[in-house]
């Protein structure tokens, strides 16, 4: 049985992405590793902000589309978390929010986790874990933030069903994740939120479904998520997940190859789109480690159009 192995990315959308970058490298201290484009709308740009080795399962990911703000409700991602380790670099980014003009709310226990949440510029829901230090990290010696207070990757991903059951059956029948136990939403509300767990399970290993019967559906724009991929090691058990896929009748995407990494896409019942990837081959595949996300790089497949391409994007 092949097994999920914790959060490989999450891909929001940007309605700025001068603004962005400024925000995710500037003021949280990512490092932008790949600038390119969105492979199926070369309009957009597509960056990839990460660790200093753009290691699996620490990217968010930004399409930049003139999209007009995002309605927020439910059959939608709700809120990424950021791992970072201890209560002492909790407090230091909810100073160095303050200084940076955004505005948090006070450091919380979340899930039996210290939980600190604020918003982007545009909205996006975003949340610093205290993952305790756990796994490995790559922190960026050119971050502006301090090598022990840098964000180390993502997780757990919070996301929002009107109804449990036909998400849990995808979950636990199809991806092979494991429910292990819920929390309430918040102290005001009858809502429960459940967790699922891959892999060896921990905040970078987790997805969170908030059951919120009473919300309306989302409506997706700048701000929102457009979908959360999950991690699978290599080519031989991302093949496996293509047939699993197949024999289960899920439609899907079919194997795409997006050159960093190979993809999977399908919905869960509830519309929320999932991607299945692979942890290779990585972004220094195409430019120096060094100098990644420096210049514009395109796959093989676009190359020959890079005049084209990037006559129509805006300076970053």
């Amino acid at each position: 049985m092949v097994d999920l192995k914790g959060i490989h990315h999450l891909t929001a959308i940007s309605a700025d992405a001068p603004g962005n970058r400024a925000f995710y490298s500037g003021k949280l201290g990512l490092r932008l590793v790949k600038k390119t484009v969105n492979q199926d709308d070369v309009s957009a740009y597509h960056l990839f902000y990460a660790d200093r080795a753009g290691s699996p399962g620490t990217d968010i990911t930004f399409f930049d589309w003139p999209a007009a703000p995002e309605k927020r409700g439910t059959n939608a991602i709700s809120r990424t978390g950021l791992r970072v380790n201890g209560e002492a670099t909790l407090g230091w980014w909810r100073d160095h929010l303050a200084k940076a003009g955004v505005e948090a709310v006070a450091v919380a226990e979340r899930d039996g986790r210290l939980t600190l949440d604020f918003e982007d510029p545009e909205g996006q829901r975003l949340s610093l874990i205290d993952d305790g230090g756990a796994g490995s990290s790559n922190p960026w010696e050119k971050s502006p933030v301090p090598a022990e207070h840098q964000i180390r990757g993502l997780g757990p991903i919070t996301m929002s069903v009107p109804d449990l059951r036909p998400t849990d059956q995808v979950l636990t029948k199809v991806m092979n994740m494991r429910p292990v136990r819920d929390y309430p939403h918040s102290e005001n509300t009858k809502d429960r939120v459940h967790v699922y767990e891959m892999g060896a399970g921990g905040p970078a290993a987790e997805l969170h479904v908030a059951v919120q019967p009473d919300l309306a559906p989302a409506r997706s724009g700048a701000g929102a998520v457009h979908h959360v991929a999950f991690r699978t090691p290599d080519e031989t058990e991302y093949d496996q997940w293509a047939q699993r896929l197949n024999e289960l009748h899920i439609p899907n995407s079919g194997k795409i190859d997006r050159f960093y990494f190979r993809s999977l896409y399908f919905r869960e019942p509830n519309g929320i789109l999932f991607e299945i990837a692979t942890d290779g081959p990585g972004f220094a595949t195409d430019e120096p480690f060094e100098t990644m996300g420096e210049g514009l790089s395109l796959p093989p497949f676009l190359e020959h159009r890079r005049a084209e391409i990037e006559a129509g994007l805006k300076p970053l």
